[in-house]
């Protein structure tokens, strides 16, 4: 009786984080089945845990996360953690979620704890799957494919996601010392000199950043595209589920475009007008559902051959 309420407890927490802080997700999930949506809050609420130590002052952030990194590198064997981790293993273990995705999510954010300088392309695409990615690769099993060929499309959503948060916050991150835009792409600019063409720049200088986040924005599409092709693979009312999402997601990149990409005056959000109108149309596109199942194009994923060798990565 004690674990089914401390489990109660638990789901409802993970309900009210999933609310606050992942609005187009949250809009999403009245689309799946209540235990399906139950998991997915569950792992949302397990990525949420991490990216709040991640955004922890920086030494409290590190320890914790390299402590969490321990734990899930020493294969189990002594587990001393809190309740968001036991909670993990055991919808892990339940669902058989590949562990080897949350430590390159760990990776991820780490890396993040020090000053952030993306060089390239190769280097935003790597980034973008250790913190994204990867959680479409934990999304997956919990959704129901009805083939693991269903895994590199999801880890391709996940990537054209943050590639449009990478491009709606490029102002936030440069104020942490992050700057995610590829240099080659903007003159290889600091993130304090993004904070200071956001003040006081010429039309040069904040048209350095604006052709950097559109090159970001057009790499997002392309991923976008091969995430929305793998999602054939899942039952129907999952399909639309995740298709709901991801097209909220990037109407916030289109209406980012649309505006100008005036990067300097704030964050773009979608309201509940938008999400609900786009939610309409988007039962049309499961016509898609009758076209052959797709397979991936593995160019897509050159920069990431170390991270997705899926018969050798079982841990």
């Amino acid at each position: 009786m004690e674990i089914e309420v401390r489990s109660e407890q638990y789901a409802i927490a993970a309900e009210n984080l999933l609310f606050r802080y992942g609005k187009s997700f949250h809009w999403a999930r009245y689309f799946l089945g209540k235990e399906t949506a139950l998991a997915a809050t569950r792992l949302y609420a397990f990525c949420r845990y991490l990216d709040d130590i991640a955004d922890d002052s920086e030494i409290a952030g590190i320890s914790k996360l390299k402590s969490i990194e321990d734990i899930f590198h020493s294969n189990f064997g002594q587990i001393d953690a809190g309740p968001e981790i036991h909670d993990f293993l055991h919808l892990a273990e339940k669902t058989e979620l590949p562990i080897f995705a949350v430590k390159d999510l760990l990776s991820g954010l780490l890396s993040d704890q020090n000053d952030v300088l993306i060089l390239d392309e190769n280097q935003l695409l790597q980034y973008s799957y250790k913190v994204a990615g990867t959680v479409g690769l934990m999304m997956t099993p919990i959704l129901s494919p009805s083939s693991s060929r269903a895994l590199p499309f999801a880890v391709d959503l996940g990537i054209a996601m943050q590639l449009t948060n990478i491009a709606r916050d490029v102002l936030e991150d440069a104020q942490l010392n992050r700057r995610y835009i590829p240099g080659v792409w903007c003159d290889n600019i600091s993130a304090q000199q993004i904070v200071t063409f956001s003040k006081s720049g010429t039309h040069y200088e904040r048209s350095l950043v604006t052709k950097a986040i559109k090159n970001v924005l057009s790499l997002a599409e392309v991923y976008y595209r091969s995430g929305f092709k793998g999602l054939n693979y899942l039952p129907a009312r999952n399909h639309l589920a995740i298709l709901i999402a991801g097209i909220i997601y990037r109407l916030i990149g289109r209406k980012l475009l649309n505006s100008g990409t005036k990067w300097w005056e704030g964050r773009q959000v979608i309201g509940t007008g938008g999400k609900a109108l786009h939610s309409l149309y988007s039962p049309l596109l499961l016509i898609n559902r009758f076209r052959p199942l797709p397979l991936h194009q593995s160019e897509l994923h050159t920069c990431l051959r170390d991270y997705l060798n899926f018969d050798k990565r079982t841990k």
